[in-house]
């Protein structure tokens, strides 16, 4: 018999019994014929016509292995794959007949085990009362694959994509199945597995011959990967099986890289970008230059990038300026985090998106994120939008908070030299002052300034103005305790999502943030009973900033922050300011909520910046800091900053 008359009998038959039928191993390859062109679908019996919306199996857990019916769905549904499988590798064969004849032997023989697994399935779903047929077929195999152009496309869809991801669902589910007593099933699948690894291996050995041979393995993959096919489909929805993908002839740079590769699997990805120095990024263009980051300002945009982590979901793209190891991503992972899909800032080709967060909608963020605006539904919650105003990422836009709030101690907006000199002037002798250029964040550029030396701020003043443009002033105060309230705004309302302690320096400057399920439990007691017997703060938070917000930045959706502090007056007592700053924005303390709600539930988190220079090498060698604090960011890679994530104990209420 020849290959060809075999083939076109798995393919094209019209009866089940005649496209299972075996061929024998030795079947001559003498007259392969002309290429075909590739039909609409498999030939097939009505009952067993493959359809777009047919059903996909969702597979039993453990404790539902044992009924009966739930198990002949899933091997209904495997069936169906085996049976594609076959009559796709009866495609390569009827669609490429110039293709070299060891390759072809090899799809050959991959057809006829197909046929042998689809046999297997069917017998033991006869015995689980389920006919094949019965349920709808899907095609999505055959819509994915048959469209290939050559075989390269069918190893790297076929083999190098479905039937590695079988490496992991194959050999999970027959342990599965083991484990509750049913051997039969078991056996079927451990025989799949075993066939699969010589499947995969063939399409490995292929790959390497044809693959562009400056390319490592892995880098390769991605490229012959067309949408809507990714790395990431490559995975099974089970424990990744890293040694049957090496018995399959991966080396281990692709098997590490791939083990920690995310990308979407059906979701319209967010696209998330880190852009921290949004407010000086502003502050360059009033003065019409372009932004270019002082040492410290682009470290911290290359070290913090891993905080996306906090706010996006596995099947989301998180844009980098520098990818980070497989190294890191693969610690990551281990110790309970789910990476997103990570891509250095370029184009994400025509694929669908569900919406765009950068850190802030700063001009920047607008430019870069523009050209994917055309993927991004008008009714996504988060399209792309023109950078907020100005006003809106400087310190002038939380003295306007608290106009609306009718806050009568509140800083003054100073916009040039003289006027700035005259409020210092004008305060109460003996009253030390703060000055803040109206674009620094996280402490960057403030001045306290002592009573009776306004005259020496002169200089400083002066260099700010021409930076900033403006400035704040306002007393300065004996600061006790900072902390954050952390918002989200749609078009209807301002919702609070949380409150976090921060940690700043004796400069103002940020070190981290600690969250908890009750945050007053992470307060000082006197704190505490200050803010919730005497100054009734959730009123505040909960009632009267949030009707403000919603009015002073109109049409805004996005995250919000709302900095607090409390401080000690002259005579000991405590007082408060409600709103210290408002970030239009996303903001360190909203990350360490997220990181909480991805955490241990009951515990409590403490987001914080260190410095790599004050660490031991040992301590970044290990990875870990005090036993349970985790970096975020590969310290071998870090510059200045090391982000670390910690998960506490809850401390008894207050």
């Amino acid at each position: 018999m020849q290959m060809r008359e075999a083939a076109e009998r798995v393919l094209f038959a019209g009866t089940l019994e005649e496209k299972l039928q075996l061929s024998p191993p030795d079947a001559s390859d003498d007259l392969p014929g002309p290429p075909i062109l590739t039909p609409d679908g498999p030939g097939r019996p009505d009952e067993l016509r493959i359809v777009e919306k047919g059903v996909r199996a969702t597979f039993p857990g453990i404790n539902k292995l044992d009924d009966d019916r739930e198990r002949g769905r899933m091997l209904h549904f495997l069936a169906n794959h085996e049976l594609l499988a076959a009559e796709l590798m009866a495609l390569v064969l009827l669609k490429f007949p110039d293709a070299p004849k060891e390759y072809r032997a090899g799809v050959y023989e991959a057809m006829r085990e197909e046929q042998m697994h689809t046999m297997m399935y069917l017998r033991r779903m006869k015995e689980c009362g389920v006919h094949f047929g019965e349920l709808p077929l899907n095609n999505y195999f055959w819509r994915l694959i048959a469209p290939m152009e050559t075989p390269m496309d069918f190893v790297t869809r076929l083999n190098l994509t479905f039937e590695q991801a079988n490496l992991d669902f194959s050999k999970h589910y027959a342990g599965l199945f083991r484990q509750v007593g049913d051997t039969a099933t078991a056996g079927v699948l451990e025989k799949i597995y075993q066939d699969e690894i010589g499947h995969v291996g063939h399409g490995v050995k292929w790959f390497r011959k044809w693959k562009d041979k400056e390319d490592n393995d892995w880098n390769a993959f991605n490229k012959a990967l067309v949408f809507p096919f990714s790395a990431s489909k490559a995975k099974g929805i089970a424990p990744f099986n890293a040694e049957g993908r090496r018995l399959a002839g991966f080396d281990d740079d692709f098997i590490e890289h791939l083990e920690v590769y995310e990308q979407s699997r059906g979701r319209t990805p967010v696209v998330h970008w880190f852009n921290p120095n949004a407010e000086l990024e502003v502050a360059a263009r009033r003065r019409g230059q372009a932004f270019h980051p002082k040492k410290m300002s682009a470290a911290m945009e290359h070290d913090a990038e891993m905080v996306m982590l906090a706010w996006s979901r596995r099947d989301d793209v998180a844009l980098v300026r520098q990818m980070p190891s497989k190294e890191h991503l693969a610690y990551l992972k281990r110790v309970g985090f789910q990476i997103p899909e990570m891509l250095e800032q370029g184009d994400l080709g025509d694929r669908k998106l569900g919406g765009m967060r950068p850190w802030a909608w700063s001009p920047d963020a607008s430019e870069t994120l523009q050209p994917l605006s055309i993927h991004v539904p008008e009714s996504a919650r988060w399209p792309w939008r023109e950078s907020v105003p100005d006003t809106w990422l400087s310190k002038e836009i939380g003295v306007r908070l608290l106009e609306k709030l009718d806050v009568k101690d509140r800083g003054l907006v100073c916009s040039d030299l003289e006027s700035a000199m005259a409020c210092l002037r004008g305060l109460p002798p003996h009253q030390a002052t703060l000055i803040k250029g109206c674009y620094g964040c996280a402490g960057r550029d403030h001045l306290r300034v002592p009573p009776g030396e306004e005259t020496s701020a002169q200089p400083w003043l002066s260099r700010i103005l021409a930076t900033h443009g403006s400035v704040v002033i306002e007393p300065y105060r004996h600061r006790v305790a900072d902390f954050s309230a952390l918002y989200e705004m749609d078009a209807d309302h301002v919702k609070l999502m949380g409150m976090t302690v921060m940690e700043n320096d004796s400069h103002g400057r940020f070190l981290g943030s600690r969250v908890a399920p009750k945050w007053g439990s992470i307060l000082d007691e006197e704190v505490a009973t200050f803010l919730f017997r005497e100054a009734d703060v959730m009123r505040w938070y909960q009632e009267k900033i949030p009707g403000a917000l919603r009015a002073l930045l109109p049409g805004y959706v996005g995250p919000l922050g709302v900095d607090a502090m409390v401080y000690r007056n002259a005579d000991g007592s405590l007082g408060w300011s409600p709103v210290v700053e408002l970030n239009v924005r996303m903001t360190m303390g909203r990350v360490a909520l997220e990181m909480m709600a991805k955490s241990r539930p009951g515990a409590t988190g403490h987001l914080r910046f260190l410095r790599k220079s004050s660490l031991q090498t040992k301590e970044l060698q290990q990875g870990t800091l005090n036993g349970g604090c985790v970096l975020l960011n590969d310290p071998n890679h870090a510059r200045e900053f090391l982000v670390t994530w910690e998960v506490e104990r809850e401390k008894a209420s207050k």
